[in-house]
């Protein structure tokens, strides 16, 4: 069984799917964390993110999982923490945009969720991914309540930034993913939308697991 959530920036995704995984007691793929940890990678190889050619050559040997713990590793490195950072999420929706990153990371989610149980999340799981996904979620939230969520989540990791500017942030990543020519995010025409600016995690997910459930 394949479970597809997609959303915009910090709609509540991968805090939502994870909690849908334990409820079901299924695997739970973080495909937002995969794209990070890749930008992460590339940033840390000093490569220059308009550098198309040695993108490639790093895609080449990338090695990207994840543990027991679902932390993700690039290279035999953990990066879980580390590609949380606003320096990571103002640089991967360029990251993702390039055709090569995106046509890796279809064909790593496709290997690693093959024959199994499997809730994934992103921005082209059911539209790309997983076309065919048994169940399709599609998250929406106000900006201000996502600038909130992704402040505090900063502030977890002791970052500072205003409201002010994460706002800016997500509507300009809102704009770069929505009009990328590979892959953009868009609702699948089947997908079920759930607007989560005023639920908490449980009821997102309590939503959701009712849903499947029937």
């Amino acid at each position: 069984m394949i479970i597809a959530i997609d959303g915009p920036s910090a709609s509540g995704k991968s805090t939502t799917a994870k909690g849908v995984a334990e409820r079901l007691d299924i695997i739970h793929l973080d495909t937002g964390a995969m794209y990070r940890a890749a930008t992460y990678g590339i940033i840390e190889s000093g490569i220059d993110l308009n550098d198309l050619q040695s993108i490639h050559e790093f895609l080449k040997n990338m090695v990207l999982k994840f543990d027991s713990f679902n932390h993700i590793w690039i290279n035999g490195k953990d990066v879980s923490k580390k590609i949380r950072t606003n320096k990571i999420s103002s640089s991967v929706s360029a990251v993702s945009a390039v055709p090569a990153v995106r046509f890796k990371m279809v064909e790593t989610q496709r290997s690693i969720a093959k024959g199994k149980d499997c809730v994934l999340e992103g921005r082209d799981i059911g539209t790309v991914v997983f076309p065919n996904a048994d169940f399709k979620f599609f998250l929406i939230a106000d900006i201000l309540v996502r600038a909130k969520r992704r402040l505090k989540d900063l502030e977890k990791i002791g970052e500072e930034r205003t409201l002010n500017d994460l706002i800016n942030d997500i509507k300009k990543r809102d704009v770069s993913d929505s009009s990328r020519d590979v892959s953009p995010l868009v609702q699948a025409e089947d997908a079920i939308a759930i607007n989560t600016s005023n639920l908490t995690i449980n009821e997102q997910v309590e939503k959701i697991v009712q849903i499947i459930n029937k």
